[in-house]
């Protein structure tokens, strides 16, 4: 089961597994199963509704490829500073990267000794390089911003995917400070749930997740209200519901929640589709 939070990667790396092995996989990754390893799929197997909630992780991981793609391609994004990295195989699998991106993970040293590891054979489509660092330390985050900030002040898209989650609220405004201190990091990609989904999923993996030591912990009353005191704004919204409907990979019984929302008033409808989402943030 889950031992620590970085075994979470393991498990989400399992879902795009899944996907990827359908006839009609809105993405591919050829590397997410051998990343898995059987730690990912047992994780799978062994949380409640494990194999039906994947449908939730599987929309994030395309949303944000769209996102990516749309930072670079159309906001002129030339560095990606993807913290909190896990097993992301994107700078390996999205063959949409221009090969002069610059593309930086950060992560534990040993998640990312393993995943270089076991890609060491492959290719990356762009810049590649990985930097050690504990996001949750002050000193590390100091270090790793030094770092960039001698670097050329290329515009940036900061990617957190999966991570503020496990953050507290005090942890990811540190973090926003931080970012926002930055000049270069134009753009800040994340995705966010509410208190209401927080609640809804601590009720099926909240005694694992607490057993591993990742129990899941942000979800702001305010949403993306949020960052605003920390110099950051939501340029972009894209809600979970709508985005699964799009890409036809709904949760079973999501006709249902449909119809509730479309007899509930207009508050309440927007609250429902920002139950989950995804952000785009840029800098106010």
């Amino acid at each position: 089961m889950i031992h620590n939070v970085s075994d979470t990667a393991k498990w989400v790396a399992f879902y795009r597994a899944m996907e990827t092995d359908r006839p009609d996989a809105i993405f591919k990754d050829p590397f997410a199963r051998t990343l898995a390893g059987p730690e990912g799929e047992a994780i799978v197997s062994e949380l409640p509704r494990g194999h039906a909630m994947a449908w939730a992780l599987i929309i994030r991981t395309a949303v944000f490829d769209e996102m990516i793609l749309a930072s670079i391609h159309a906001r002129g994004a030339t560095r990606v500073l993807n913290l909190a990295a896990g097993l992301d195989a994107r700078p390996w699998r999205l063959t949409g990267l221009p090969p002069t991106l610059e593309w930086i993970d950060v992560d534990l040293p040993a998640m990312l000794e393993y995943k270089t590891h076991t890609l060491h054979d492959v290719r990356p489509v762009c810049q590649y390089r990985a930097l050690p660092a504990d996001l949750t330390s002050a000193s590390d985050r100091a270090a790793l911003f030094a770092e960039l900030s001698g670097t050329s002040p290329s515009p940036t898209l900061v990617v957190t995917e999966g991570l503020l989650i496990y953050l507290s609220e005090e942890q990811v405004g540190m973090l926003a400070t931080d970012l926002h201190a930055q000049p270069s990091l134009q753009w800040w990609l994340l995705d966010i749930a509410s208190p209401r989904l927080l609640k809804y999923m601590d009720k099926y993996w909240g005694r694992a997740l607490r057993a591993g030591r990742a129990p899941f912990r942000f979800a702001p009353e305010a949403g993306t209200a949020f960052f605003e005191p920390f110099g950051w704004r939501e340029v972009e919204f894209r809600g979970a519901s709508d985005e699964a409907r799009r890409l036809k990979r709904e949760m079973r019984g999501a006709w249902l929640w449909r119809l509730l929302a479309r007899l509930s008033p207009a508050e309440q409808r927007e609250q429902y589709r920002r139950m989950t989402g995804f952000v785009l943030l840029g800098r106010r």
